[in-house]
């Protein structure tokens, strides 16, 4: 993808969030971000749509068997939590003096570290 037009998410690594559309949708309970894909518009997330796969034995693990683990979901699904109202909120980035945005919630006018 093009560098000039490379999205710009609010959602980043670390980040506490709520899953609001899905088969795992929860708006009370936030949940970490492990990763964020953003060519693909897409976010890993602790806990949300877990995946079964089937491993072959090898070196490591020499019994082989079955796993669940995560799997990538749409980041549209998501909403940042604000921690102040404990409910997903909105935000909006604000240029700083120095250089750079910071992210602000809209729900209690917070900045989100």
């Amino acid at each position: 993808m093009n560098k000039r037009f490379k999205p710009k998410f609010n959602i980043k690594k670390g980040d506490n969030v709520v899953v609001i559309a899905g088969d795992d949708k929860d708006r009370t309970t936030p949940r970490k971000v492990l990763s964020v894909n953003p060519t693909d518009g897409r976010v890993l997330i602790e806990g949300v749509n877990l995946v079964t796969k089937h491993l072959k034995p090898n070196a490591q693990n020499p019994q082989g068997g079955i796993v669940k683990e995560e799997a990538y979901i749409a980041i549209s699904n998501v909403m940042l939590w604000d921690a102040k109202s404990k409910a997903p909120s909105r935000v909006k980035r604000v240029r700083k003096e120095e250089g750079g945005f910071s992210r602000i919630s809209k729900k209690s006018g917070e900045a989100i570290k």
